[in-house]
């Protein structure tokens, strides 16, 4: 079976996705953001676009989008999905990285398993303000109304947070839940 790529998107916890992966005995490999798309589609049974500095940065990202592979994109990945699709993404009202407490709405598939409110860890200097048409809202909190959405008939999924880091509430779920999904079960 192909492995699931991390993209770097030069990112501080990119690393951590990668240990989180591995730790649950998912084949997983890190990969440039520069890759070709077709090098990327023919190496990989899904895609997780790391964070990152700046969407100015992000490389290759919303060009993977396009694939045909299941996507999950975490904090400037969740930027990158909606501004392709047509999604807004503006400065949030709060900025640094800090504990959130997230209500789940839509309990999709990415979100499996999670109780209807969880506390998480994220970065709110940059929002999906404006959700792309197709999009389902699947969560969301008093300082970011877009905390996760999904475009499902893509399977393509993105959070605002970070569940790869140990102040996450069950982060391991999202990426188990994101397994499941590139296996197609």
């Amino acid at each position: 079976m192909l492995p699931i790529y991390v993209v770097n998107n030069f990112g501080q916890f990119n690393h951590l996705i990668l240990r989180m992966l591995r730790d649950r005995s998912v084949d997983a490999r890190m990969i440039s953001n520069s890759m070709p798309p077709e090098d990327v589609a023919a190496g990989c049974r899904g895609l997780i676009l790391g964070g990152g500095p700046d969407i100015s940065r992000s490389g290759n990202s919303a060009r993977y989008l396009h694939l045909d592979l299941p996507v999950l994109g975490i904090c400037l990945g969740l930027h990158v999905i909606a501004r392709e699709f047509g999604g807004t993404v503006t400065k949030g009202r709060l900025g640094g990285y800090g504990p959130v407490e997230v209500e789940i709405v839509e309990h999709d598939e990415i979100l499996v398993g999670y109780p209807s409110r969880i506390r998480v860890w994220a970065s709110h200097a940059d929002e999906v303000s404006g959700l792309p048409a197709g999009a389902v809202r699947l969560a969301g909190s008093p300082i970011c109304g877009n905390e996760a959405i999904a475009l499902p008939d893509r399977h393509i999924y993105g959070l605002q947070w970070h569940p790869e880091v140990s102040h996450t509430e069950n982060g391991r779920y999202v990426y188990e839940n994101f397994d499941r999904i590139t296996r197609g079960q």
